[in-house]
């Protein structure tokens, strides 16, 4: 089963604890520091929309583009009574194409250790780096790989009154990937209906992406600790990146 098949329709319910407009504000904090007033933005791997839409709301046109049908019929649904409605694409990150440049390029969530081929990662980047507009920024964070490599053996549980989930973690040292298999159980009516999805993400280092961020072309390239205008310290969990493109290559 692909990830985000079946989870789709609950993804919402399951991650209400994320607080996606401290994100954005974060997006913000380092566009200030950049001296960056963009006003056309794409969203990669943008799932149910969340970041899509409180970026819409902020007056940006975005392009919210994500690899699964599923998870994007949820976000034009959650946008639907924008008066700027965002426009949502079905592609995936390494074949990225827009149908114009924009200033802003941002991937929430760790959506991009979900690429699981190095080469495509960096080839993602690349054509990110390709549809920004010169001094256009690109913003994303990934989990880090002590946070992936300490999920291995590890049960969790989400639930709901609709929905109830147990994923359990494992970590291949010889892939460099963590696997959680997530056994997935939703309302229908009065009955229960099972799905099973496997995640996967790859543990990127930050030598790594930047190595990857600097052959695409991109310059100024910072790394912050979680939402937080800092260098990420020991043990950090999640960190962000920032990159900048220069001139057109």
């Amino acid at each position: 089963m692909n990830a985000y098949h079946e989870l789709a329709r609950s993804y919402d319910r399951l991650t209400n604890d994320v607080d996606y407009a401290a994100v954005v504000d974060f997006y913000r904090e380092i566009l200030k520091k950049e001296g960056c007033r963009p006003r056309t933005a794409v969203d990669l791997a943008c799932g149910t929309g969340s970041v899509s839409l409180l970026l819409a709301k902020a007056g940006l046109q975005v392009i919210g583009v994500d690899c699964s049908e599923e998870m994007l019929t949820v976000a034009q649904q959650k946008c639907a009574d924008l008066e700027k409605m965002p426009v949502f694409s079905c592609q995936r990150l390494e074949k990225l194409r827009l149908p114009k440049a924009v200033d802003l390029a941002v991937c929430a969530l760790d959506s991009l250790d979900y690429i699981l081929d190095p080469a495509d990662c960096a080839m993602a980047l690349r054509r990110a780096y390709k549809f920004l507009n010169p001094g256009g920024c690109l913003i994303f964070d990934v989990n880090t790989p002590e946070k992936l490599r300490a999920m291995d053996g590890q049960v969790f549980l989400d639930e709901d009154d609709d929905v109830y989930c147990v994923w359990r973690g494992e970590f291949d040292e010889e892939t460099n990937i963590c696997s959680y298999g997530m056994d997935l159980f939703q309302r229908r009516g009065d009955l229960w209906e099972r799905s099973f999805e496997e995640h996967q993400e790859y543990a990127y280092s930050e030598a790594t992406l930047r190595g990857f961020l600097k052959d695409a072309g991109f310059t100024r390239i910072e790394v912050f600790a979680d939402r937080k205008m800092a260098r990420p310290g020991p043990g950090e969990q999640r960190v962000y990146f920032k990159a900048r493109k220069g001139t057109i290559r």
